[in-house]
């Protein structure tokens, strides 16, 4: 871990929007520098309201913020000065070419002459637009887009770069090859890089850190390793053919030895097993005789979705599912509490 001062640190942000909407409830993040941070969550966790305040684009209600050293709110021109941005929608004129794009961007940050030409050619090259440099944006497909996004945001050497759902749209061929284009980034430029994504894969690829979002606030944090080092065992996933009764299914589980972490979701039911393979069987003859058929059974080692799973008390897919609307935790037995 650097030693240095954290090039993104917030503490305690708090946001809400008109109508009561709760965007943020106590956002703390540590961002340390040369590293690729990523922001995971589902839609509606908070990522982006995370990002528009480290970027100067909206005021928390509340709590403090700083990036590359600077006040959001008290310095916000350094802290613009100091970032690149790659929103999820492009910021691009459409209707003018991918250099001059790159240019107009130089100008606006000072840039001038020989230097922001130069700039922009050597950006062209690097993101293999260099053939489609004189051609409208409007012509661009969705991939080619992206990369002159991020081009976008580098031109004037930013010691920060957000990247809110970069690959958001992207076929998966795209997809991959933006995931290179970071990769490439992160290890050439020795950015500090910010990614918010709602991919689990993504997260688990490209950062180093995550912090794992949901309602507003980080729920754990850590290396992708790390955490999912931390769920000993395997996973063992269960689907039944009818909704359980859950208190009865999580009675029917939670004693059985070597099974721990139960959770039940309607058909869906989740454990943690110090040996799924073995455990199955187990689990199948208790489902029985508490009266649950079961369809289907599989064990797996532990991923950043189980992870979600643990400390959010809910699968990720059920949580991008209910992002328009508060839903209630389901009822897990064991973990943390």
């Amino acid at each position: 871990m650097s030693t240095r001062a954290p090039a993104v640190q917030a503490r305690q942000l708090i946001k809400t929007y008109p109508g009561g909407v709760t965007a943020l409830s106590g956002m703390d993040l540590t961002v340390s520098p040369g590293t690729v941070f990523g922001l995971l969550g589902p839609n509606g966790a908070g990522k982006s309201t995370t990002v528009k305040i480290l970027t100067t684009l909206a005021r928390p209600d509340s709590g403090t913020a700083a990036v590359a050293g600077h006040d959001v709110l008290r310095h916000p021109d350094r802290v613009r000065r100091a970032i690149g941005v790659v929103a999820q929608k492009s910021g691009a004129d459409p209707v003018a070419t991918g250099r001059e794009n790159l240019v107009l961007q130089g100008r606006l940050y000072g840039m001038r002459g020989a230097a922001v030409q130069h700039r922009a050619d050597e950006l062209l090259d690097r993101f293999g637009l260099a053939d489609a440099a004189k051609r409208q944006v409007k012509g661009y497909s969705g991939g080619m887009q992206r990369r002159l996004d991020v081009a976008l945001g580098l031109v004037h050497r930013p010691e920060v770069l957000f990247l809110d759902e970069p690959t958001t749209g992207l076929d998966p061929e795209a997809r991959t090859a933006m995931w290179e284009e970071i990769s490439r980034l992160a290890g050439e430029e020795g950015l500090t890089i910010v990614l918010t994504t709602h991919y689990l894969e993504e997260a688990d690829r490209l950062a180093e850190r995550i912090a794992i979002v949901d309602r507003g606030r980080v729920v754990v944090e850590g290396s992708p390793d790390e955490l999912k080092g931390e769920l000993r065992g395997d996973a063992v996933h269960l689907e039944l053919r009818a909704d359980g009764d859950r208190p009865a299914v999580t009675a029917a589980l939670a004693g059985l030895p070597g099974v721990f972490e139960v959770l039940v979701e309607g058909r869906r039911v989740s454990v943690r097993a110090e040996d799924g393979a073995a455990a199955v069987p187990v689990l199948l003859g208790a489902l029985e005789r508490a009266g649950c058929a079961v369809a289907a059974a599989t064990v797996a080692r532990p991923s950043l979705d189980d992870v979600y799973l643990r400390y959010a008390g809910r699968r990720f897919a059920e949580a991008e599912s209910a992002s328009s609307h508060s839903a209630p935790a389901p009822v897990a037995a064991g973990g943390p509490r």
